[in-house]
C-alpha cells in the first residue's frame, strides 16, 4: 500500500470513527442516564472487551456496544470495564516481530472515549506487582506456563493469547516468548485484582466479555466465576453480522440441540439454500471472504485419482486458533494427529489421500508461523505417490472432493459437519462444535481412532448412518439460524476494514426488546440466564 492509499484509508477510518461517535452521542441522548432510584435498586451488568479492537468498531465490539445500549434503554445499569494504559502489552497491540514495542494505547483510548461516551465506566491503569515480577524473572517458559499466583492460574490464562499472537502452537523457549509471557501474566494479575475491586464495589448481576480466551477477558472471567457470577462470552456467529453468546466458552461454540427439535419443510429448504451458496464459496466468516474463487478439480487430478481404489480427503485447521484448545482431547494437538495419518497413508498405497490446508493459514497479516505446508515439507509428504497436498491459497472446491470421497477425515473443521449433512461418513479427530451428539464418527482414544481409520480404509464402502445425517442437519441449522443472532438491524460493514462495522441510523426505540427479536434473546440471556437461542 503506497502513501496515497494509506492516506485514503486513514481518512475513511476517521470518517467511520466520527460517524460512530455521532451515533453514540445521539443514542445516549435519547436513552439518558439511569435515575438514582433505578441505579440503587438494580445490580449492574459489566461489559469488558479490550481484546477485540484498537481503533474502530470490530464486529464483536459492535455486538457488545449494541447489547449494552439495549440494556440501558430498558433502564438496566451497565458498567464498562475500560483499559486506560492498563496492560503492559495487550493482545491486538502486540507486535510478534518486536514484542517489546509498546501497544498503541492512545489510539485505543480514543476509541474507548468515543464508544463509551455517556456511559458509566470503570477505568483501570497498569500497576506492576514487584514480587511477581521478581519471581518470574528467571523461569523457563515451561515453568512460566505452570505459574499460579495467589491461586490465580496465570500461566494457563495467558497460554491461548501467546499462541494466537505468535501464530504458533509449539511455543519456543526463547527470551522474546518468555518476555511476552511474563508481561501478559503481570497484566493478567492486575486485571484480576481490578476486576475483583469492581465486583466488590458494584455487586453486579452478570458479566459479559468478548471471547473469554484472550488473557484480559480470561482473567476477568476467572475472577467473576470465582465470585459465583454468571459470565457470558461472545464471538462472531456463522452468518454475516451475527453474534454467538453463551454461558460456556464461546470459542467452543457449544450450541445445545434439543432432542425434540426437528426441522420443518421450510427450515429444511432454508438450510439447503444456505448449503447451495456455501458449496459455491459464496459466504463470509467474521467479515472475511476466504474463497475469492472456487475452482473445480481438473483433468490432471482425475487422471491421477483413477489409479487408486478410493479418494479420502483430509481437512486441517489453523493450529494457533483459540478453538483448538477445546479440540485437543484425543490428540495432544493437530500435528500429532497428522503424524498418525501419515503412517496410515504410507501403509495404504491403494488409497489416494488429498490433504487440504485451511485457507486461513496464510491470511494476509495473520499468517501462521506453524503451518500444514511446513509439516508437509518437513515430512516429505509430497513425495508419496498416493498423496496430494492442496495449499491454503489454492482455491479448489472442497465440496467436489467431498462428493467423490470414500469418507472424509477432519480434525475439528466445520467442513466435517457439512460433509455429514451432504451424506458422507466423517472420521473426526478433535472435539468439535458438532460432536455433542452423533453426527460423525469420533473415537475417544488414539488407539480407537487408529483402529477405526484402518477399518474404514479396508472396507469396500463406509456406511453413513441416517441418524448422523439427520443430526448434522439439526446441528448445522441450530448453529446458523438459531444460535447466530443477527445484528444487521443495528450494524453494517464500515467499508474500511474487513470485519469492522459502523452503527446504522436507528432510533433508541429500536433497542427495546419488543422491537427486536435478537435483543429480546440477548437481554433475556443476560438478565434471566435463558439460552441465547432464537426459535426460527
Amino acid at each position: 500500500m503506497n502513501l496515497i492509499q494509506r492516506a485514503r484509508v486513514r481518512v475513511k477510518r476517521e470518517n467511520a470513527l466520527r460517524r460512530n461517535h455521532r451515533r453514540v452521542r445521539e443514542l445516549t441522548a435519547e436513552i439518558g442516564l439511569p435515575t438514582a432510584e433505578t441505579a440503587a435498586d438494580q445490580r449492574p451488568v459489566i461489559f469488558f472487551n479490550a481484546s477485540t479492537r484498537l481503533s474502530g468498531l470490530s464486529q464483536n465490539a459492535g455486538f457488545s456496544l449494541v447489547s449494552s445500549l439495549a440494556l440501558r434503554r430498558t433502564g438496566q445499569p451497565v458498567i464498562h470495564f475500560v483499559c486506560l494504559n492498563g496492560l503492559s502489552h495487550c493482545v491486538l497491540g502486540t507486535d510478534k516481530l518486536n514484542p517489546k514495542a509498546p501497544p498503541p494505547c492512545a489510539e485505543c483510548m480514543r476509541t474507548s472515549r468515543v464508544l463509551f461516551e455517556g456511559a458509566q465506566v470503570f477505568p483501570f491503569t497498569l500497576k506492576r506487582d514487584a514480587d511477581l515480577s521478581d519471581y518470574l524473572t528467571d523461569l523457563s517458559l515451561e515453568e512460566l506456563l505452570k505459574v499460579e499466583w495467589q491461586d490465580i492460574p496465570l500461566g494457563k490464562l495467558v497460554l491461548p493469547s501467546l499462541r494466537w499472537v505468535l501464530r504458533i502452537h509449539h511455543l519456543q523457549d526463547d527470551e522474546p516468548t518468555r518476555y511476552l509471557a511474563r508481561e501478559y501474566m503481570l497484566s493478567a494479575l492486575h486485571v484480576a485484582r481490578q476486576f475483583k475491586k469492581l465486583i466488590e464495589q458494584s455487586n453486579p448481576l452478570a458479566v459479559v466479555v468478548f471471547n473469554g480466551m484472550f488473557y484480559p477477558e480470561a482473567a476477568a472471567r476467572w475472577m467473576a466465576q470465582r465470585h459465583g457470577l454468571p459470565v457470558y462470552s461472545h464471538e462472531v456467529g456463522m452468518l454475516p453480522l451475527s453474534a454467538f453468546l453463551t454461558a460456556e466458552e464461546a470459542t467452543a461454540y457449544p450450541v445445545k440441540v434439543d432432542e425434540k427439535f426437528k426441522l420443518s419443510p421450510e427450515q429444511n429448504a432454508r438450510l439447503d439454500a444456505y448449503l447451495n451458496q456455501r458449496t459455491q464459496g459464496k459466504f463470509v466468516t467474521a467479515g472475511v471472504n476466504f474463497w475469492p474463487e472456487m475452482r473445480e478439480l481438473d483433468d490432471a487430478f482425475w487422471q491421477r485419482a483413477e489409479q487408486f481404489e478410493a479418494v479420502v480427503p483430509v481437512f486441517t485447521n489453523v493450529v494457533f486458533d483459540t478453538s483448538q484448545g477445546h479440540a485437543n482431547v484425543v490428540f495432544e494437538h493437530m500435528f500429532a494427529w497428522l503424524d498418525l495419518v501419515l503412517e496410515e497413508i504410507k501403509a495404504h498405497p491403494e488409497i489416494f489421500f488429498v490433504l487440504r490446508a485451511h485457507p486461513d493459514e496464510e491470511r494476509p497479516g495473520k499468517e501462521s508461523r506453524e503451518t500444514v505446508s511446513d509439516w508437509v515439507k518437513a515430512r516429505g509428504v509430497e513425495q508419496l505417490p498416493n498423496m496430494l497436498f492442496i495449499g491454503p491459497r489454492q482455491f479448489i472446491s472442497s465440496y467436489e472432493l467431498i462428493a467423490h470421497a470414500k469418507f472424509v477425515m477432519v480434525y475439528n473443521s466445520t467442513v466435517g459437519l457439512e460433509s455429514s449433512v451432504l451424506g458422507k461418513p466423517v472420521l473426526c479427530a478433535g472435539k468439535a462444535r458438532y460432536t455433542q451428539i452423533p453426527t460423525v464418527f469420533f473415537p475417544q482414544s488414539v488407539p480407537d481412532y487408529r483402529a477405526k481409520l484402518r477399518e474404514f480404509l479396508a472396507a469396500d464402502a463406509v456406511t453413513h448412518p441416517d441418524e448422523f445425517q439427520r443430526n448434522a442437519r439439526r446441528v448445522l441449522y441450530s448453529q446458523l439460524f438459531r444460535a447466530s443472532l443477527p445484528f444487521g438491524d443495528f450494524l453494517e460493514e464500515d467499508g474500511v476494514w474487513r470485519g469492522y462495522v459502523r452503527l446504522k441510523d436507528f432510533k433508541a426505540e429500536a433497542l427495546y426488546p419488543h422491537n427486536s427479536a435478537t435483543l429480546q434473546v440477548v437481554l433475556d440471556g443476560i438478565l434471566k440466564g435463558t439460552p441465547f437461542i432464537q426459535d426460527l
